[in-house]
């Protein structure tokens, strides 16, 4: 009877033993999928944060650019309000200062950011422009050598016959003037648009260029010429601010659109990083349902085994 208990304990031992290393490998296993658990909750987070961080600065980036957006348009409008008839373009300030050169330069700064336009702009055929207005990567050309000898004569003229041909020589002079702006100033291959602007430095000597004397205009035109005066210039250069001002709402609209494609790719890498936690975090459960039906099975068996020796 006594070697029967004597097995039956032998036998209780080594169950306890096999148990209780079991055990012990089972919160071996247990630990290291702890380890394993955190090490991907915390990459996982750092690629949450990381995700956030760009969506963060594209989101703002889009805010930026759609408040420069929001503020050219509300400049274009105030503009629009300026011009909004061809008498209010037409009544521009009187400017002063010198003629020719200097006053073209006075009225260009006036109107104009210093980046849109340049004095004395030199040509790869070494002929120098008095200015040009920038406009992206092209140029209006702008002559301000405007022939006034013989107009002057004209206003001094004691008689018609002296204002007539007075009149005849000023008309030449303008047309041969017209000429060579044509020639050296237009030229498409410098990036010149194919036309250029004759600046008249006063509206007398307009008027009576222009107005009286119809010829010219439609000789000016056939030479893509634009006689201008302090006045008519003054019209143009604000028509021209104003398409200045639409190139840079479309260049922003760009901007913004550019912006927004880089937030849904943010977007969908942020996706792509949060289904991934998901499936680290399925994981993780599946793994801690095993640990813990596994211990289950474990601690019943040390209970079961409790009972027995009892």
């Amino acid at each position: 009877m006594n070697w029967m208990i004597a097995i039956i304990l032998v036998v209780l031992f080594i169950i306890l033993a096999i148990m209780v290393k079991l055990y012990f490998r089972i919160n071996s296993q247990i630990a290291a999928m702890n380890v394993q658990v955190n090490t991907q909750l915390k990459d996982s987070m750092q690629l949450l944060r990381d995700a956030h961080s760009n969506t963060s600065e594209v989101v703002t980036n889009v805010h930026t650019k759609l408040g420069e957006l929001a503020k050219s348009s509300e400049m274009i409008l105030d503009v629009g309000k300026n011009i909004s008839s061809l008498g209010e373009l037409l009544r521009a300030p009187k400017f002063r200062g010198q003629m020719g050169e200097e006053m073209l330069e006075n009225l260009l700064s006036q109107v104009l950011p210093r980046k849109h336009f340049k004095m004395q702009h030199r040509f790869k055929n070494n002929e120098i422009v008095d200015a040009v207005i920038i406009l992206g990567n092209s140029y209006v050309s702008i002559d301000a050598k405007f022939p006034l000898e013989n107009f002057k004569k004209i206003l001094d003229a004691s008689d018609e016959a002296e204002k007539k041909q007075h009149r005849k020589n000023f008309i030449r002079d303008v047309k041969r003037r017209i000429d060579e702006i044509a020639l050296k100033y237009i030229l498409p291959d410098e990036k010149t648009y194919d036309f250029a602007l004759m600046y008249i430095p006063a509206e007398n000597v307009y008027y009576e260029t222009i107005i009286k004397e119809s010829n010219i205009i439609s000789y000016s035109t056939s030479k893509k010429v634009i006689p201008v005066s302090p006045n008519t210039l003054y019209a143009y250069l604000e028509v021209i601010c104003l398409g200045l001002r639409g190139m840079q709402i479309e260049k922003s609209a760009k901007e913004v659109i550019a912006n927004l494609s880089r937030l849904r790719l943010d977007i969908d890498k942020f996706k792509e990083n949060f289904d991934l936690v998901g499936t680290h975090l399925t994981n993780a459960k599946t793994k801690y349902e095993e640990a813990q039906t596994r211990l289950g099975q474990f601690s019943d068996k040390l209970i079961s085994s409790s009972q027995i020796e009892s």
